[in-house]
Parts: structure tokens; sequence; C-alpha cells
């Protein structure tokens, strides 16, 4: 790696300028959407790229879409010539997608050279649509095949030329439950790539192509180099670790995700051979996903205010086994590998690390995004509706602390859809909404407490549960005790009926739904466990 020379003072403007306009681009794409999955629980993520698909900046986000939007944006540049006023749209998680609700836009940025445009990079947002069609409202099943799950889209122009291909916007709505959301959430992407375009050409015009183009590939190299230096710090030496999945949905035996991560000077190989082979059920991740789950492990431990760009991933090899549930092949579906199975690759990474970091890593957390969709006919608005959303729950306690109570952690980053919201939009009251007592695991530090959440339904609805952790529990570390596991329960008539992990299930008018979500791990050990 040669290290390119830089103005430190510089580099430091220049990473804050990029995140900056990552950043805007969020807040335009929060306030123009119309789904509260998109407006109060903020699940979308903005970037920008240069002009070879290599992640410059990202805002804090959705960490799941970290490693997983550059391979979006490669397929794209790979499969569209594009030109001034384009813009790209695709979900095919076999083709840089992660799920089918992830819906991801791509808008090229030209400068003008000689009088004539010259690709310079790209503005890219991925938000999660609350339906793209299906066998399920919310686009979430417990499915078999990718087919049942939703509408898939290749890389296709939105736009072309600064014109809306309408054409393209009228298939997509076709094949949703419900199209004036969708295509306000649409429009919405639009605006926020438009944003990031111009802010950056505002860039380029004060300081100029060169030096833009200078720090841009600094800041790459700059994470580059932390990352080595990380690994550096590092023992050598290979750390195996195995975790579970409870099950696919379909079938009731436990999924194993396993891994060795060979440290070698300043760089990593990160293996998944042995890992279970991909299931019939939704729980499939494709390789985008693995990717982008290593990517955050390593980028947690790094510490520093370093800039999320591509650079992290350059002195790490990640070997995943093609067919197998960690890069799963066509048509395995795959809803739930981008919410359930990134968390559990997420514990499997952080169990391997801890061999060799005990001092900086911490107990599973929760290890699901406990994912509910309930859809239905809304009598009083007289529309069809698709709710999702996504609960927190403990984080594992870490080497010095407590683990925090009721949080999204690891690869989700979103926040709750707040009850007043959730009953203006949805024929829905919240009737219990607090911190799930005594679910983190015991231990010299505790794991923090999960959540309950219990939702009435006012009309016949159809709720699907993508969860985990409903089996096997978040484990401890260093003789901490495990967190308690998650439940699903229906309350009908005031007697309560378990529910599975993964699933679909009709409610009528009156029932209520109660989601108990899993506490994080302890560490080490307790006089209490002790004794």
């Amino acid at each position: 790696m040669t290290q390119t020379p830089y103005d430190p003072i510089r580099l430091e403007v220049f990473k804050h300028l990029f995140a900056a306009v990552a950043e805007e681009m969020g807040v335009v794409l929060r306030k123009a959407s119309y789904s509260p999955n998109i407006k109060e629980r903020r699940d979308f993520s903005c970037a920008l790229f240069d002009a070879q698909g290599r992640m410059i900046a990202q805002a804090a986000h959705i960490p799941v879409h970290l490693g997983s939007m550059p391979l979006s944006v490669a397929q794209a540049i790979q499969e569209i010539a594009f030109a001034p006023g384009d813009v790209v749209i695709l979900n095919d998680p076999f083709r840089g997608g992660t799920h089918l609700p992830d819906i991801t836009l791509i808008t090229p940025i030209f400068i003008e050279e000689a009088g004539e445009p010259r690709l310079f990079g790209f503005a890219a947002n991925r938000a999660h649509h609350a339906d793209v069609g299906g066998m399920t409202p919310g686009s979430m099943p417990v499915a078999r095949e990718i087919y049942q799950e939703g509408l898939i889209i290749p890389p296709l122009k939105l736009a072309e030329g600064g014109r809306l291909n309408q054409g393209v916007m009228d298939l997509i709505l076709a094949n949703v439950r419900t199209p004036e959301e969708r295509a306000g959430d649409l429009r919405a992407q639009l605006a926020a790539n438009q944003r990031g375009v111009i802010r950056l050409q505002e860039i380029i015009a004060r300081y100029g192509v060169e030096e833009v183009t200078h720090y841009m590939q600094a800041l790459l190299a700059y994470t580059e180099r932390m990352t080595r230096r990380l690994l550096e710090r590092m023992p050598d030496g290979t750390y195996r670790f195995t975790d579970y999945l409870d099950d696919d949905g379909i079938g009731d035996e436990p999924i194993p995700i396993s891994v060795s991560i060979t440290i070698e000077g300043d760089t990593a190989t990160v293996d998944f051979t042995g890992s279970a082979p991909q299931q019939r059920g939704s729980i499939n991740a494709v390789y985008a996903i693995t990717l982008s789950a290593v990517y955050y492990v390593f980028r947690c431990l790094i510490g520093l205010d370093v800039p999320n760009n591509s650079g992290c991933l350059a002195p790490i090899r990640v070997i995943a086994p093609e067919g197998t549930v960690v890069n799963a092949t066509r048509p395995a579906p795959v809803a739930g590998g981008n919410v359930e199975t990134s968390q559990r690759i997420v514990d499997v990474l952080l169990g391997a690390l801890a061999q060799a970091l005990p001092e900086r890593v911490p107990a599973a957390s929760q290890g699901t995004m406990n994912n509910i969709t309930i859809g239905g006919w809304d009598p009083e608005r007289n529309h069809p509706f698709a709710y999702y959303e996504t609960i927190g729950g403990g984080m594992g306690a870490r080497p010095d602390r407590d683990g925090a109570s009721a949080v999204h952690s690891h690869m989700t980053n979103t926040l709750n859809t707040p009850a007043e919201a959730l009953e203006y939009t949805y024929p829905f009251r919240v009737e219990r909404y607090e911190v799930r007592r005594g679910s983190g695991g015991r231990g010299r530090y505790r794991g923090g407490d999960g959540i309950r959440r219990d939702i009435r339904v006012l009309t016949e609805v159809q709720v699907s549960l993508l969860t985990e952790r409903r089996r096997l529990p978040p484990y401890g570390l260093a003789g901490g005790e495990p967190g308690a596991p998650g439940e699903n329960i229906l309350i009908r008539d005031g007697e309560e009926h378990r529910l599975p992990g993964k699933g679909s299930v009709l409610l009528q008018p009156g029932d209520v739904l109660s989601i108990r979500t899993p506490g994080g791990g302890g560490y080490g050990i307790s006089e209490e466990i002790a004794r």
C-alpha cells in the first residue's frame, strides 16, 4: 500500500465534507418520505461513491448497508451505461441487493471537462419499503423461493436524461399493496440523491477536481491504514466460533454458522467454510450481507473516528462458499437473511474475536431484529395498509460495564415507531411498551434487558413474523449467563397463545400481538453466579 501525501487538517475537513453530504441526503429522504418506516424509524442509508464504485462516505445510518451498498453500485456500473440525468433502481439480492424491500437508487455525478461531461462519482441511497408485493403484506414472509417474497427489480433506469421513466414506475406500483406510499418514498429517494449530486458538485466547484479526487483517495488509504493497524495489534493466530439460528421457519433444526478468522500481520482471512447449506426457508443471506457484517465488526473494533468507506475491507479477505446460508444462490428466499442471519453472523464473528481481544468484545446482544409486518384493509380510511417494524432488545454486557437495555444493536440502527405515529397511521392501539425487566443475562456485568410491545389490532389483519433467539438464547462471555430468549404471544379473549419465531397468522379485531424481545448476554462471573 503506497501512502498518498496529504495535509492531515485538510483530510479531516474533506472527511466531514463528504460525510455531511451523505447526512444531508438522509435529512431530505426522511423529511420527504411517506411511510413511517422511513420517516419515523429512519430505515435507510445514504452514501457517496467514486467513479470506480468505491464508497467514499456513508452517513451514520444502517450498518447492514455499509458493506452491501457498494455491491449494488458495482453491479449497476457493470450493467448500465450512465449518462447525465440518469437514475438506476434495483433491489435484486443476487445483483448486489440484500432483500427485496430494500430498494437502492443510484444517481451518477458528472462534471464538465473540456466541454464534455465526465463521470466523477455516484450518489446512492437504500431504503426499506414497507411493501414490495409478494405472498404476504410487508413482503417479509417465510417463503420457499425468492419469487414469493415480492417484486424483483434488476438494474433499470428509473430516470433517463433527467426525465422519469413512467413505465418503470407504473410497473413497480402495479405490484405493491400500497402504491401511493411507495410512490412517495421513491420520489423522496430521487430527491435525496439529487441533493447529493448538487452538494458534491458544489464541493468540486470550490476546491477543484484534482484536490477533491486526491482527498477521496487519501481517505480510502487512511481507513485502510487504520484497519491494518488494528490487525497488527491483534495476536496472530486462527480463532474459531460457531453459533446457531433457531430454525428456517419450515424445519425445526438449528442452523449452524461457523467462522475461522486468521490474523497474520496486517491482514485477516475470514472463512465461513463449515456453515450450513442454504435453507428452504427465508433466512438465507446473500454474499453482500455477509460482507457487510464483516465490515461492521472490524469497523467497530477500530474504535476511532475513521470514515465509513471501502478502505476498511482492503486488508480483509472473506471466504463464503456459494450455496451456503451465508452466500445463497438463486432462487433461495432471502427476506430474513438481511435482518436475522446478519445478526447471527455478527455474533459468530464477535465470538471468535473475543478470543483475540477479550478486553474489547462484548457478550452477545439480542441477536435479532424482531421483524413484524402487519397488513390488511383499513375500513376507516378505505384503503389497504402494510406496517413494518423491527423492535430493539438487550445489548450484551461489556468487559467493563452492563449492556444497554431496550436498544437496537449491531446490524440495525433504526428508531422505533412512536405509539402516536403508529396509532395515527394504522388501525392499531399500543397497549404496552416497556422494558422487559430481568431478561438480561447475569454476570459481573449484566446484559441489557429486552422490550415488551403489545399491539391491539382493530381490524382483521395478517401478521408475518421473522424473529430469532426464541429458542437459543444470546450467549454470555467469560462466565456470564445467557440472556433470556424472546417470545411471540397472541392474546385472544384474555388467554395467551405462543406463536412461532417465524410464520404467519391471521388476527381478528381485538386480538393483541405481544412481542417480548431477548435480553443481552452477561459478562464475567458474579458473586451471585459463583454461589
